[in-house]
């Protein structure tokens, strides 16, 4: 039974991911100093302090953490994890945070970042697993996350009720097959998810020459499609694989190619209700440095600006939403995880060489916040997200 969701009308997105390029400097100016903190006890927060950064990480050995420090500098959690992570999600109203396994992923770990205490170590049923994403709603009640179900291959959204242990209260078609990132819409009463498209067994992909991705919005209270795009047929092994919405209701989508590596694709699109996909182009140059692979998308806070990184290329590539166009792009070495801080048209960024990187995309400009990888050689994967401490 679909469960009736409270309402997510008064929403502000920026309270959960906000955070300042001071904040951030205080950050990573105390981890600079402090290479030790990886093996150290963690203190109890004060409460003058808010602004957090999370991410799943790896060192040199393989090892897999959840990683949260503070603005001062300050690890809070290091968590060990089971197996390579993906996406890290913040509750909105407890000191939790969700990190999912990477596909196929067989965990999501809901950790206490006060207590240090595992609060939850969620399994998929035996005949699914995960696709790397989750969310909480914006009461806190519901997890949100995609799955796969194993014996068809169709994607599913599963709503798990956090009062009751995580007990699972709904299961969902995602509307296609691999859905990927999945997001709210703007009224907060509706699923925007990507399916990716592609049928895969692991890590093996099993359909390229027919995959469909889509881009879906699913009613919460009915689990029916009020709207699916497609992409043109030619285009059909450009998978759908991430998402961030504007407050306008805009989409931004990062797209991953299929097909022959010869291939000129556009990898960046751009989505409006009732209105068609529309593809985005960057110059030739720069279309072939993003190497037909996009990592991240996140929306500025003043909603103007989209980053879409591109890893393999070394590139993150920033559009103008209004105008849709490209805009311009700033070299990170396999930059992945993007963060919007609360400074209009500034991100962060994330490198799986363990750097962190503050971007100004109208000036093309960047700064790097560490300088060292004395910290247990870190290197952030794939997703990054800054969010207010509750």
């Amino acid at each position: 039974m679909t469960p009736c969701l409270p309402s997510m009308h008064n929403w502000d997105s920026t309270a959960v991911t906000g955070i300042n390029r001071r904040q951030f400097s205080l950050l990573l100016t105390g981890l600079l100093g402090a290479p030790h903190l990886l093996a150290q006890p963690v203190r109890p927060a004060t409460p003058d302090e808010q602004g957090w950064l999370l991410a799943s990480a790896a060192t040199d050995a393989q090892q897999h953490w959840l990683v949260v420090s503070d603005v001062q500098g300050q690890l809070r959690l290091r968590h060990r994890l089971p197996a390579r992570a993906h996406h890290v999600a913040a509750h909105p109203t407890e000191p939790w945070v969700a990190v999912v396994g990477r596909r196929p992923g067989r965990y999501i770990d809901v950790v206490d970042y006060r207590s240090q205490a595992l609060v939850r170590r969620i399994e998929p049923a035996s005949d699914r697993h995960f696709y790397g994403h989750a969310l909480f709603s914006p009461d806190g009640r519901w997890l949100i996350a995609t799955e796969n179900a194993v014996r068809d291959g169709s994607g599913r959204v599963s709503i798990r009720d956090v009062r009751d242990d995580f007990r699972t209260v709904a299961d969902l078609s995602s509307g296609g097959i691999g859905p990927h990132e999945l997001l709210l819409d703007t009224a907060g009463t509706g699923l925007i998810v990507a399916n990716g498209g592609i049928l895969t067994e692991g890590r093996r992909k099993l359909n390229i020459d027919s995959m469909q991705p889509s881009l879906a919005y699913i009613r919460l209270g009915s689990g029916t499609l009020s709207e699916q795009v497609f992409l043109p047929p030619q285009r059909h092994q450009l998978s759908i694989r991430h998402l961030d919405r504007s407050p306008d209701g805009t989409v931004v989508i990062a797209m991953q190619y299929q097909g022959n590596p010869a291939d000129d694709q556009p990898l960046v699109a751009m989505h409006r209700r009732g209105e068609a996909l529309q593809l985005l182009h960057a110059p030739a140059s720069v279309n072939r440095r993003m190497s037909q692979y996009c990592g991240s998308v996140r929306i500025d806070s003043s909603g103007r600006v989209a980053a879409v990184s591109a890893p393999r290329g070394n590139l993150i590539t920033f559009w103008d939403i209004a105008q849709s166009r490209y805009l311009s792009s700033i070299e990170v070495r396999d930059g992945c995880g993007i963060a919007a801080t609360e400074e209009p048209e500034t991100f962060i960024a994330s490198s799986g060489s363990g750097a962190l990187y503050q971007l100004y995309p109208r000036d093309g400009l960047r700064e790097r916040l560490i300088q060292d990888m004395r910290l247990d050689r870190l290197a952030w994967d794939n997703h990054l997200c800054a969010f207010q401490r509750v």
